[in-house]
């Protein structure tokens, strides 16, 4: 599924509408440059949710928890050297459990990912606008 995003009030929206429909178990993976708007989905995805905190990006902390209708499991690999350091921080109980996993920069540790996990991939195109995002959702890494 494409979807196509003009602003990031529309980008956050697009998360919202998947935190509304997010079932306990499922594992989100975010792939995209920087600041491409990672971080603005995901703050729709906890507000629909139910979570009401103000979201971050744990790029130092490498995980971040949120409580909500649903647990909310937010990762940011970026400085994850290798998937193998995953297991440090008990990764498989995290993506095994009751919450959502929702994990940016997915690709650097696709390689432990499960295979039920949704890819969802957010391209800029600057001739489209600044603001502009295509935004594809799938259940594979592209």
């Amino acid at each position: 599924m494409i979807i196509e995003s003009y602003s990031q009030n529309e980008t956050e929206q697009i998360g919202f509408e998947l935190g509304l429909k997010a079932k306990s178990g499922e594992i989100y993976c975010l792939s995209g440059d920087l600041g491409v708007g990672k971080t603005v989905l995901t703050k729709g995805f906890a507000r629909g949710l139910g979570i009401d905190e103000h979201i971050t990006s744990p790029t130092f902390t490498i995980i971040n928890e949120y409580s909500g209708r649903l647990p909310l499991y937010h990762f940011d690999v970026y400085r994850i050297a290798d998937p193998e350091e995953m297991d440090y921080i008990g990764c498989d109980e995290y993506f095994f459990g009751e919450g959502v996993c929702l994990i940016e920069w997915a690709e650097l540790i696709s390689d432990i990912i499960p295979d039920n996990a949704q890819w969802i991939k957010i391209e800029k195109d600057i001739e489209r606008g600044l603001d502009y995002r295509k935004i594809t959702i799938g259940d594979k890494k592209e």
